[in-house]
């Protein structure tokens, strides 16, 4: 029987781990010294220790609701190391425990508390929606097929280290974009149960780099993505379900 090199796992979930990043948007000015808080304005800690203390308990509820098998107890962390790129993301620790990361900078970027609800929600929903073990298996079968294929041909076991790699990243990517619209529709519910406004918090797709239509991107055009908040929330609004 033909074997294929095994693709260490630990790869696997190297690649996959975090479901997605924010980019960062467009920098704010200065606000000026008599600017009030308010929308349009920088974010500050307090801004998200603020939707923080509202969204958490939210998501854990319609984490319940739908996924009751995951564990619903989300762990926020900020990092505010310096240096560190915008960004937000997901993960589970060893045992299954979601946690949610945004970095300092991305919260001076953002625009609003609505913003970041919007930010939350969506990471919150890629938990509920169980993507990162679903990614995986998609990479696992990806690397399989790979591995099978290099097999098959002869390739040596560098090649077909690469090909299995390659190969488990496409795998993965392929599902890519239906999870982050996925993510988008579940976390607009989150934030909107939450109490914020979910078309204000997808501003931030007018402003954030536009990854366009790309052949196994990892994200859909940002207007697509704007499309799916709009649809969600008027059904959200409407009583329907998303």
């Amino acid at each position: 029987m033909l074997r294929p090199a095994r693709l260490p796992l630990a790869l696997i979930a190297a690649l996959f781990t975090a479901a997605c990043t924010i980019a960062a948007p467009a920098p704010l000015p200065a606000p000026s010294a008599t600017q009030q808080p308010a929308e349009g304005r920088a974010s500050t800690r307090a801004d998200f220790n603020a939707v923080v203390a509202r969204m958490q308990p939210v998501a854990t509820q319609v984490c319940r609701e739908r996924s009751p098998q995951l564990n619903c107890t989300f762990t926020v962390v900020l990092d505010d190391r310096p240096n560190q790129p915008p960004n937000a993301f997901h993960t589970r620790d060893e045992q299954g425990r979601p946690i949610i990361a945004f970095t300092e900078t991305l919260i001076s970027e953002l625009r609003s508390r609505d913003e970041i609800a919007l930010i939350f929600g969506h990471e919150a929903a890629h938990h509920i929606a169980d993507h990162i073990p679903r990614i995986q298996r998609e990479a696992r079968t990806g690397a399989l097929l790979g591995g099978l294929a290099a097999a098959l041909v002869g390739a040596d076991p560098n090649v077909t280290q690469q090909i299995m790699s390659a190969s488990a990243t496409l795998g993965a990517r392929r599902y890519s974009k239906p999870f982050e619209l996925e993510a988008d529709r579940i976390g607009a519910l989150i934030a909107e149960r939450g109490g914020f406004d979910a078309l204000r918090g997808a501003q931030i797709f007018r402003r954030i780099p536009d990854p366009g239509n790309q052949f196994l991107g990892t994200h859909p055009p940002n207007a697509e993505r704007l499309r799916e908040v709009e649809r969600a929330v008027a059904r959200i609004r409407a009583g329907q379900s998303v």
